[in-house]
């Protein structure tokens, strides 16, 4: 059974999941032609490998803490922080701490 994602208009909540992020699971939000975002979990340790997306991305730290490895640097984003990236830029995640991460993806045909 797919997962729904939200209705145009529709409110979602994405409050930092707090106890919950353990069992928490990674979760499309919604996508559309040219917009796609979601809310990314990563327990402690877990790496995204590098990767790159044709279109622009943001990544906003909900909770958490996890290195971003994007241009040749690495940064630590803490919650309450938001990056963007380019399109092609290779990036890449790894969490320090149990976090999760509300993303961002501009569709490019």
């Amino acid at each position: 059974m797919a997962i729904a994602h939200a209705a145009p208009g529709q409110i979602v909540d994405v409050q930092p999941l707090g106890k919950q992020l353990c069992e928490s699971r990674n979760v499309a939000l919604f996508k559309t032609d040219g917009l796609e975002v979601m809310r990314l979990v990563m327990p402690a340790g877990k790496t995204m490998p590098s990767h790159w997306v044709k279109g622009e991305v943001t990544i906003h730290c909900l909770e958490g803490e996890v290195d971003l490895m994007a241009g040749g640097q690495t940064r630590r984003m803490k919650a309450g922080q938001l990056v963007w990236l380019e399109g092609g830029v290779d990036h890449a995640l790894t969490a320090v701490h149990d976090s999760s991460l509300l993303l961002t993806i501009v569709l490019r045909k």
